[in-house]
Order: structure tokens, then C-alpha cells, then sequence
């Protein structure tokens, strides 16, 4: 089986991703995990979370990936143990005192070496089975034919995970200082400020080193400023068949900190392909729609970050991975969530965006092809006609033949003119 991993950053998300396909779902607690601002759950209510998504048939992955100091481990045993009573299906490490920790308090939770740890090799894969891992989430800085590779050098109970989709880190597998360096908040413990993100003013510079000046380093900037550090965004979806090959067995979207719509459409994208894949590998054809899917969603430049660069080439001769413009590209707005329907006759809508009469939106359901239609009668729950829907998360109305059949949790979206 080939597994679709997903990020559940919050409650909402981890229902969403889990109704639009989701074989499994990683999250993080308050503490520990390298997403600090992804919302996160508390180590209480974690067996209740398990236990809802084991009976959808969706495994529940809890990171601990940050690194360690002497003071968090009375805190990372309570944490550990707390995992492991609420039947979680694995941790997700990169520190090997946390790993250590958890193989003497929780012999039997399966442990996932993070990307954090940068594996590139089966040398290191090899170390982390001999410690007990089950699986390794490669770095990302792996091409295809060295997972390939890899994957052939390695037991077959060592299970492969890389990401497909979603934000690259503008440093090695996300060892960066920089937040660390401009605001004490470190990255390698969950709280990175993405400085790499930010505007930058620069005045034009070109700096050669000695002995190298037909490769100079040019720093610009254009009416935007500079945004010489940010990377591009990762998408995969039209090689789905080559990581499957290559001995990847989950496929892994980043997002714990994006939107739920956003979740929701890669999961459900990303859930087509691989259904689609397996059904019939020989005759695979990416879709249009899935393509279309993807772009309609908020994200930067898209990448195949390093699964098809010669890795043996020095970086300089490597084609940059840089989105180097002002904002993320937004082709398309949710506009409303459907949360009921009335008499087979109406939707029910909680307002995500304003809209108004005459918008021409997309309904997406988590399963099924998206239906397109044009908005012609906003009504209020009382049923009388309003033109537009300018307050955050009011309920309304609209028409809709057979809204029975459309299932709590799609989604409506408008393009961008």
C-alpha cells in the first residue's frame, strides 16, 4: 500500500484531511515538535484524537522532532508516555536522546527518523534501524535515483517516506540559524519566524571571491525588494509513478501551518493520483484537473526541488530553487464552507470570503469532480434575498438542486479575475 500522509496542524484540519483522503496524519503536540505555531493539540485530549481517526482507518504519526536540552526530558517522558498510552501509530524524532527516551519508556511505539536528521545514504538509514527505527522521512535534498538506490540497500521493513508537496526550506533540511540569529526564536525547536521569507532592502552588489569571478554572487532587488533567500514550492504530482518506483511507500504533503482548504484540495488531488496509479500503473496520464487543483491554491513558484538535480554537482552549477517575488500566488478564494442542507432544496453556507450575486465558483466535494455553476440568489437563514455576504462566517442560503447530495465539509470557491 502506498500511503498519503497529511498534516493536521489543527482540529479542523485533521477532520478535513482526513475526509478527503488521508491514510494518515502527522501533528504536533504544545511542545517538541518543529511546528510551534501550527496550532498543535493537548497531550490529554491526544487518545480522543486517535481513537476517532483509527476508526476512520487513518493512522495518527506525533512529531517530537525538535532537539532536546537537559531540562525537556521530564517533560518529554510525560509527553512520551502519554503518546504511547493514547495508541498513536508512531513518533517522529531526530534527536536520539528523545529516541532513546522512547524505546526504554515505549518498546513497542514505532519510531520515524525525521527529515531533520538528513539522511542521504543507507549507511545512516542503516544506523537508525539498528536503533530500532521503522521508518525514514529522507532528506530533502535526495534526488530519485539516490533513494532508489538507497532503497535497495536497506531491509524491507525500513519504510521510506518523502515529501511531495508543499514549502522547501532555504537551508539543509531545515537547519537554519536565522530566526535564531534575528529574533531568539530557533528553528531546530519549532519557533522559526521564516526570515527567509521576508523583504529585504539591498543595494545593488556583486561579490566574487578570488581566483572564481565568472561566478560572482548578484544582489538585487526589483520594485518588490529582494527575496533572494526564499525557495520554491514543491509539487510532485506529475511523478507519482518515478517515487513509487524509487521505494517511497508515503507520501508526504507539508502544510501544518496552511489553511484547511488548502489542505484539503492537495490531499484530495494528491489522493486521486495515487488511486488513479495504482488502479492501472501502465496507462497513468496526469490530469488537468489535478493540475488545476493545485495552482488554485495559495503557494509559490512550483519545484521539483531535488528529486531530479545531479546531486554529485556542486551547487553553483544547480539551478537555483528561489521564488524570488513579492507574495505567493492566489488564483482562487474559498468563498464558503458547506455546513447543512435544508429540504433537499438549499445549502447551507458559513461565509469564509465575501461574495456576491453573479460570481461564477467552483463547489468542491472531497470526492468526485468539482462542479461549476454561477451564483444567482443569496438568501439570509430567514430566506430573504441579500446581495453579497460581507460578514465573517454569517450563515446563508443559496439554491441547490439535490443539495442533499453534497456533503458537509465541500468547499466553494471563486477564481481570481
Amino acid at each position: 500500500m502506498i500511503e498519503l500522509l497529511a498534516p493536521a496542524g489543527d482540529f479542523e484540519k485533521l477532520e478535513k484531511v482526513i475526509q478527503y483522503g488521508a491514510d494518515a496524519v502527522y501533528l504536533g503536540l504544545n511542545q517538541f515538535n518543529l511546528r510551534a505555531a501550527g496550532g498543535n493539540f493537548d497531550l490529554e485530549i491526544l487518545p480522543n484524537i486517535v481513537e476517532k481517526a483509527h476508526v476512520k482507518g487513518v493512522k495518527v504519526y506525533v512529531t517530537l522532532n525538535s532537539l532536546a536540552r537537559d531540562h525537556d526530558f521530564r517533560d518529554l517522558e510525560i509527553a512520551i508516555k502519554g503518546i504511547s498510552e493514547a495508541k498513536a501509530d508512531a513518533i517522529i524524532v531526530s534527536d536520539p536522546g528523545i529516541m532513546q527516551m522512547a524505546k526504554e519508556l515505549a518498546p513497542d511505539l514505532n519510531i520515524h527518523i525525521s527529515t531533520q536528521s538528513s539522511v542521504l545514504n543507507s549507511k545512516t538509514a542503516m544506523f537508525w534501524y539498528k536503533q530500532g527505527a521503522t521508518r525514514i522521512i529522507l532528506a530533502r535534498e535526495l534526488s530519485l535515483e539516490e533513494i532508489k538506490s538507497l532503497r535497495q540497500s536497506l531491509p524491507e521493513d525500513l519504510e521510506l517516506e518523502a515529501f511531495v508537496h508543499g514549502a522547501m526550506c532555504m537551508s539543509y533540511s531545515g537547519r537554519c540559524l536565522l530566526s535564531d540569529y534575528y529574533n531568539n526564536r530557533s528553528a531546530n525547536r519549532g519557533a522559526c519566524t521564516q526570515p527567509c521569507r521576508w523583504k529585504y532592502k539591498v543595494k545593488p552588489l556583486v561579490l566574487t571571491e578570488k581566483g572564481h569571478e565568472d561566478n560572482p554572487l548578484i544582489l538585487d532587488e526589483d520594485e518588490n525588494g529582494s527575496y533572494l533567500m526564499s525557495s520554491s514550492d514543491l509539487c510532485m504530482i506529475n511523478y507519482i509513478p518515478e517515487l513509487i518506483k524509487a521505494g517511497v511507500v508515503s507520501l508526504k504533503i507539508e502544510g501544518r501551518t496552511k489553511s484547511a482548504f488548502y489542505a484539503s484540495t492537495v490531499v484530495k488531488t494528491y489522493r486521486d493520483a495515487i488511486d488513479s496509479y495504482m488502479k492501472d500503473p501502465d496507462n497513468y496520464q496526469v490530469k488537468a484537473e489535478w493540475l488545476d487543483a493545485l495552482e488554485h491554491t495559495v503557494h509559490r513558484h512550483y519545484d521539483t526541488g531535488f528529486f531530479f538535480q545531479d546531486t554529485a554537482k556542486p551547487l553553483a552549477e544547480q539551478k537555483a530553487k528561489i521564488h524570488a517575488e513579492k507574495t505567493m500566488y492566489e488564483q482562487a478564494k474559498v468563498i464558503a464552507e458547506v455546513r447543512d442542507h435544508i429540504n433537499n432544496e438549499y445549502l447551507v453556507l458559513e461565509q469564509k470570503n465575501k461574495v456576491e450575486i453573479g460570481a461564477d465558483v467552483d463547489l468542491i466535494m472531497p470526492k468526485g469532480d468539482n462542479l461549476h455553476f454561477q451564483i444567482k440568489e443569496l438568501l439570509d437563514l430567514n430566506k430573504n434575498e441579500i446581495s453579497s455576504t460581507p460578514h465573517a462566517k454569517m450563515l446563508y442560503l443559496i439554491p441547490f438542486e439535490n443539495a442533499n447530495l453534497i456533503p458537509i465539509g465541500s468547499y466553494i470557491r471563486q477564481l481570481e479575475e
